[in-house]
């Protein structure tokens, strides 16, 4: 039986806690679209869409709603002042030029090498994998975030990925419900789980090894409120 974990949202603002000011940023279709509404408001980033936009601000509601700005998932969205606009093909010059330092992206399968499955799954339907690709293949820094276990309880952390892949290699690091997690050479590192959560019970929701740093953190969120 899976843990209680964190929310959609507690998720999204774990997530943004690793974008550093400066920082020049994609955010996947999903939980990652969240991820912007809770960027700390004392640092400054770029938001990039591969749809043509840098500097996206927040999710747009009410009568900031605009049927013309929306983001690459046709979520309706804000700019921020300095934003510009350009052709798609310019767009993913910036992407698979490496010209982003952090993607976020959600997945459904993530291995042990850091390969990506994010695009389709049994039973699901989608009608392509849109900028995934490029996003994974080009970022310099490539975080997923994920509930740690499928609905049926099923690792979605695994040693190979069974799903159709996005890219090889490519995932540094995976923020789960209960844990974050760094893919490097010697294998999965575990950095920070939930309260609450034992070790043991982590890695039987994981089918390959953990390695459990020295350092071992909670898995804390920092206090902040959704911006916008």
């Amino acid at each position: 039986m899976t843990p209680p974990g964190l929310t959609r949202e507690e998720l999204a603002r774990r997530a943004a806690q690793e974008l550093k000011n400066g920082d020049y940023v994609n955010l996947g279709q999903g939980i990652p679209t969240l991820v912007g509404s809770y960027v700390d408001p004392g640092i400054e980033i770029m938001l990039h869409g591969e749809n043509g936009i840098l500097g996206i601000g927040p999710h747009a509601e009410g009568s900031h709603r605009d049927i013309d700005l929306i983001n690459a998932g046709k979520e309706p969205v804000t700019l921020l002042p300095g934003a510009s606009f350009f052709p798609s093909d310019l767009s993913f010059t910036m992407l698979r030029g490496g010209h982003l330092d952090v993607c976020i992206l959600g997945a459904y399968q993530v291995s042990e090498k850091g390969d990506i499955a994010n695009w389709q799954a049994p039973g699901r339907t989608f009608g392509g994998m849109g900028g995934a690709m490029d996003i994974a293949a080009g970022a310099k820094h490539l975080i997923v975030i994920m509930t740690h276990a499928a609905k049926d309880g099923s690792p979605k952390i695994v040693r190979e990925c069974s799903y159709p892949l996005t890219a090889k290699g490519a995932v540094d690091r995976i923020i789960t419900d209960l844990a974050v997690i760094d893919i490097e050479e010697d294998g999965l590192w575990l950095r920070e789980l939930l309260p609450g959560v034992s070790v043991e019970e982590l890695q039987a929701l994981t089918e390959p090894p953990l390695r459990v740093a020295d350092d071992l953190k909670p898995l804390e969120i920092r206090a902040s409120k959704a911006v916008g």
